[in-house]
């Protein structure tokens, strides 16, 4: 088996997928704008062979590196790279060389034979707005909206209905764009004077954390491994520069499972490992439901971001890294049971900033909490926004210890 990995040296755990695949027999292949001298020693020995370009960016420089593999090494049965950021990218070179395993970047081929029946289209994992569709479809709910490409008028008549306060996301995730607030009327046409080319969808203001399901699916559409995080809202982490913080529940939460499975039969899942998140209404909704029910916000398609299969390798003392590889080489729960999700431990992401002053220095958490810590870290400045500058993860049997450690952690002077 052929298998291109694009950016396998960031993020820098990702590395572990490669060494499983590599463990599994896999050819591993890899394309980055790293240099290769500069690649983790782990990375190096598990890549048959490393491509370099200048930029991810450039698709020529792209299509010519798949084009070698192809090559040198014959058809490519995979090429993915777990990565939000390049999903589009591996779609378009998918459709470029008949890679069905994935995603395709034309909508004909995604509807052709030679993808699975009702294979989605990239975009319909992308946009916000087609994400709704499927939700709708798993019998989820979700936010009335409208796309900023409708117009000033009917953005308009949609707040006439829906009352402000409004929230405007980009209808594909772009970190350059941000998340904007509207208080009233004027907000509403003063973004419509500044917001371009570039299309938002606009929707209520829920209040709510969020929740993800996150799973590996196997080649018949069921999950070998399901676990779930929670976050504050991230936007607002982001935006207030507030310390990141989330954690991976002990238990899976039954109500979420269910809607993450429907989710994923919706969406004709294969394959795949994805992380789908949800609010928990923080109150009575009159459209959408009931405090603490779940409402779909967004998929995606590929891990959760940063640590978070981390975070779920220590809450379950699973690899979930070889959980994946493995699926990749065909394993599904036919073949055994899947891995164990329950009981397992409640493992906090603390992510503090640089630019804060705290209660508490690095030195006093670690001899605080020497027993729980399992990870310590700098964070990439590419990830620092939404994750901060330096990460603490621990676990404990309690979520009232949790909890402690969390405002140990964080406080500030």
């Amino acid at each position: 088996m052929n298998f291109i990995f694009i950016s396998p040296n960031f993020p820098t755990n990702y590395w572990h997928f490669c060494d499983h695949l590599a463990q599994n027999g896999v050819n591993v292949l890899g394309i980055g704008d790293c240099p290769y001298d500069q690649l983790q020693p782990g990375l190096k020995g598990a890549l048959t062979e490393y491509y370099r370009v200048g930029s991810i960016e450039n698709y020529n420089e792209m299509y010519k590196a798949v084009a070698y593999f192809a090559f040198k090494y014959g058809p490519i049965d995979w090429l993915e790279s777990n990565n939000e950021h390049w999903l589009q990218r591996d779609a378009e070179l998918r459709t470029a060389f008949h890679i069905t395993t994935g995603f395709a970047s034309d909508l004909c081929m995604a509807r052709s034979d030679m993808y699975p029946e009702g294979h989605p289209h990239i975009m319909e994992v992308l946009k916000k707005s087609e994400m709704k569709r499927y939700y709708a479809l798993a019998g989820v709910p979700t936010c009335r909206f409208v796309v900023s490409s409708e117009g000033l008028d009917e953005a308009l008549a949609f707040a006439e209905k829906v009352d402000y306060p409004l929230f405007c996301r980009p209808n594909v995730r772009n970190s350059k764009l941000p998340v904007i607030e509207l208080a009233d009327e004027t907000d509403l046409v003063a973004f419509f004077d500044h917001v371009g080319e570039d299309e938002y969808i606009i929707e209520p203001f829920v209040t709510g954390d969020i929740w993800t399901y996150d799973a590996v699916v196997d080649a018949e559409g069921q999950p070998l491994f399901e676990s779930n995080c929670v976050y504050p809202p991230v936007a607002n982490i982001i935006y207030d520069e507030l310390d990141s913080t989330h954690f991976v529940a002990k238990e899976m939460n039954p109500e979420l499972r269910d809607a993450g499975r429907r989710v994923l039969k919706a969406y004709g899942v294969k394959s795949r490992f994805v992380h789908l998140e949800f609010f928990r209404l923080s109150f009575d909704h009159e459209e959408l439901g009931k405090k603490d029910d779940f409402v779909g916000l967004e998929v995606n398609m590929r891990p959760g971001g940063g640590y978070v299969p981390e975070l779920i390798n220590y809450a379950y003392d699973v690899d979930i890294y070889k959980a994946w590889a493995d699926m990749i080489c065909g394993a599904t729960t036919t073949d055994g049971e899947p891995l164990p999700t329950a009981p397992g431990h409640y493992v906090q992401f603390v992510g503090r900033r640089d630019g804060a002053t705290y209660q508490h220095t690095p030195d006093e958490i670690r001899a605080a909490y020497a027993q729980e810590l399992c990870m310590t870290t700098r964070i990439p400045d590419a990830i620092s926004d939404a994750l901060g500058n330096e990460a603490f993860i621990a676990r404990f049997e309690t979520k009232e210890a949790m909890e402690a450690f969390r405002v140990y952690a964080t406080e500030r002077k």
